[in-house]
Parts: structure tokens; sequence; C-alpha cells
């Protein structure tokens, strides 16, 4: 069977059924495969979940502009050969440890409750399980349909992705955000896309600042100071409040601020609703890619802001 063959009856696959035992289940895990070997190599394509769509087909585009290959966007032998893509070893079994029971504890939903904690972590083992490995809880459940995910515990064994490391971070010389298609570029000296993310931007996209802007912080860990006037939808706050820091944190694990006050690239609580709007104004990476993307840039990075890249554009 060919890679095209393979990726057709994948994007044919519902995202919320789970694949069967035989020949669907191997062609999801080809495309979760080819998913880990792209974020391998700097080009994300969003959630390690075997799922073939718009995001995964960005990332095959952007490798493949990049290394020189035809680029059509497909999982062609030629680049499932360049991306070194293995099935067999994309996946493994992953035993909790208490370590990881550490980082679960409940997360209330209310915004004084938040405050009012020392640490937002995980709220279930699975929802940490799913961030550490890349992945989203509908991935883990299909990778384990025969366990009841909501009673893990410390001992417990069940399989994950691996996501491969990224290698040495080559810092970017700057930074390009496309607001239309979502995607955060990492350009070299001579801009051209060593790499890319996917991001959401703000529902209102009429309040994002477009042109240049420059890094000027880089804070690992960080708190989010709540303030009721950007959240008008919330009616039972009054007050500014100051919310801990920790992977469920309104704003993740990172926070890259940019020199437009309040603005910033930032990790965030819900990686499955990366690529959409929602945002008050700055750009969500999913925890993991913000975490990457801290360690790559630097302050006095340069960062453009425009509503349509040509970066990735035909003709290539």
């Amino acid at each position: 069977m060919t890679w095209a063959v393979s990726l057709f009856l994948a994007a044919l696959e519902a995202e919320d059924r789970p694949a069967g035992p035989g020949l669907q289940e191997v062609d999801r895990l080809e495309v979760l495969a080819a998913q880990v070997a792209l974020e391998g190599a700097g080009f994300s394509a969003g959630l390690l979940d075997g799922i073939l769509g718009q995001k995964t087909e960005t990332a095959l585009r952007g490798f493949q502009q990049a290394a020189h290959l035809n680029v059509t966007g497909t999982m062609d032998d030629v680049t499932m050969a360049a991306l070194k893509v293995s099935p067999e070893s994309c996946t493994t079994t992953y035993t909790v440890t208490r370590a990881d029971e550490l980082q679960v504890s409940y997360c209330p939903p209310d915004w004084i409750e938040k405050s009012q904690r020392e640490r937002l972590l995980y709220p279930s083992f699975v929802n940490m399980l799913a961030e550490k490995f890349h992945t989203s809880e509908r991935c883990l459940t299909w990778l384990n349909s025969a366990k009841d995910l909501s009673l893990l515990k410390a001992g417990d064994s069940l399989v994950v992705p691996v996501p491969r490391d990224r290698g040495p971070v080559k810092s970017p010389a700057a930074l390009e955000i496309d607001l239309e298609r979502k995607i955060v570029f990492l350009l070299d000296k001579d801009s051209r896309v060593q790499g890319l993310l996917h991001c959401s931007v703000a529902r209102d996209i009429s309040i994002v600042q477009r042109g240049e802007a420059r890094v000027v912080t880089i804070v690992e860990e960080p708190g989010y100071t709540f303030d009721p006037q950007k959240w008008p939808e919330v009616k039972t706050v009054d007050r500014k409040l100051s919310i801990p820091a920790g992977p469920r944190s309104p704003v993740g694990l990172r926070w890259i601020g940019l020199d437009t006050p309040g603005v910033g690239i930032h990790g965030t609580p819900e990686p499955e609703n990366i690529g959409k709007t929602g945002s008050h104004g700055c750009f969500r990476l999913t925890n993991w890619d913000a975490v990457y993307l801290a360690s790559a840039v630097k302050v006095g990075t340069m960062v453009r802001i425009i509503d349509t890249s040509k970066l990735g554009q035909p003709p290539y």
C-alpha cells in the first residue's frame, strides 16, 4: 500500500471513532508516525494524534519546502524517507509514576478559586499524560481502547506516542505570525523557513496590532493577572486577581513577552483548541511548543505580525 492510499484512508476515519484492528489501525499509526517525525524536524503538526488534517498538511508542505522536495502536502514516499518515518517505533508503553501523581490535582473552573491555589495542576492523569506525550486524550483512548483511562493511577501502564527529540534548538533570526492561517514561522538569517508552529489568535482580529515587534522577556512558569475588563464574559469577578503558575495556568508554562504591552506568545491549558480563535490578543501555542520556542528565541528577536504571510504559499 502506498503512502498516498494510507493518507486517504486515514482522512476517512472519524476523529471520535477509534480505528479497529487491522488495516485502519496501521494506517492511523502511519499518520501518527509522520506527525512525530515532522515535529522532530521542527515542523509541528499540532497534536500527535494520527488524525490527518490541515495542520499535518501544512507541516508536510513546510518540511518539503525546507528540504527542497516536491511540495505536495502529502505523505509521499520521498518525504517519508527524508523524515525517517517509523510506524513501528512511534509508540511505546509507559508506566505512570509517583512523580506523575504529584502533577495531578483538582483545577477549579472559578477564577477566584484559581487565585487561591498554590499551583494550577492537571485535573487528571490522562490530561497530564496527553500533554506529556504531545497528544490528545482521545488519541490515548484510541491507543488504549481496552482500558478505562479515568481509573489510571501510579503503577498502571498504557501505550503513548513517542515525541522525537527536536535536537539542538536553532535560534531563529526572526518569527513571522500569519494571522489568517494561525501559524508561527521560524526564520533563519536569510528569511527562509526553518520551522513552524500552530497557534491560536484573538477572536476579534481587529485588536491585534500588525507590524514588527520584539521579544522583550521570556518567563518560565509565568503567573497571570486576571483583569475582568478583558474578560467581559466573566460576570462573577469585579477585581483583578493574581493567578498562580502551572500547566493549567491561562498562559501555560512559558511566556514570551513582546514590546506591545500585555501581548505575548504563550502556552495554553487547552492544547486541543490550538489553531482556533479565542485569545484576548496574544498568540497561544501548546505548552510543549511554547517551551520549545522559549528555548529558541532571545530577547531582541524580531516578530512580524501580518494578516497573510507569503511563506509556505505557492509557488514553491
